[in-house]
């Protein structure tokens, strides 16, 4: 059976399809509206560091008391903090950098079930889509600062790391923080992601980590070192095919 046959004519669609494919055609322009007015309002904030974690984080909580200085450090140190906007370790990320030099950012997601923004944003974008949002957290980053998470932390986590390994992204630090949380994930990458040829030894590399707020600032600038903050001609070139 050819795929014309498996398809049925658009003229046998149920009632109200075309109107349907309609309303779909036209969320197009609103996808791009979001892309353009996210592109533009955040031009101004690199250098930035992205930096995720548990929305579920309580502000006694030793990961929050970390999350907010290491945002603190890298906001005093020249970077815009950028987080999810929304409590947990996106407020304390943003509250560090709000108390700093530089400016924190939240980019905020609608979600059925409404997250509320914290109030330490200086610049706060709002998306209606996932997939915009995740792609200003790349966009902007010029690196990954990991905390303690859930099933949205290693979503933005894995992405990250699937991007910079095809070589769809410039290369950035991606860095785990709290090794304790971390090893088990980090173990089973190596002793089955590696060890069953699924990814290579070399990828693990991509991944840093680290412990105290002092040694995650110190690994994005040794990683800067030797050149700029801003993506080079042919990082630039990259991150417009993103």
């Amino acid at each position: 059976m050819s795929a014309k046959e498996k398809l049925p004519p658009v003229t046998t669609a149920t009632p109200g399809t075309h109107s349907q494919m309609a309303r779909e055609a036209w969320r197009i322009f609103g996808i791009m509206a979001e892309f353009v007015e996210a592109t533009e309002r955040l031009a101004p904030i690199r250098p930035a560091v992205s930096i995720f974690g548990s929305a579920r984080t309580k502000p006694d909580d030793p990961y929050y008391e970390k999350a907010e200085k290491i945002a603190r450090l890298l906001s005093d140190s020249g970077f815009s903090v950028i987080s999810g906007g929304g409590p947990g370790i996106m407020e304390a990320a943003n509250k560090g950098a709000y108390f700093g030099s530089s400016p924190s950012v939240g980019l905020n997601i609608q979600l059925p079930m409404e997250q509320h923004g914290n109030p330490y944003q200086d610049i706060s974008q709002t998306f209606h889509h996932f997939f915009a949002r995740k792609y200003m957290f790349v966009k902007c980053a010029s690196a990954y600062v990991v905390m303690p998470g859930g099933f949205g932390t290693l979503d933005e986590l894995m992405e990250a790391l699937t991007l910079i390994q095809t070589g769809k992204s410039r290369p950035i630090p991606v860095i785990l923080v709290h090794s304790p949380f971390w090893k088990g994930l980090v173990d089973w990458f190596r002793e089955r992601l590696v060890a069953e040829k699924m990814v290579n030894p070399e990828d693990l590399d991509l991944i840093q980590v680290l412990d105290s707020p002092e040694d995650v600032v110190e690994a994005i600038f040794k990683h800067y070192e030797h050149r700029g903050f801003e993506p080079l001609p042919g990082e630039h070139e990259l991150m417009l095919n993103l």
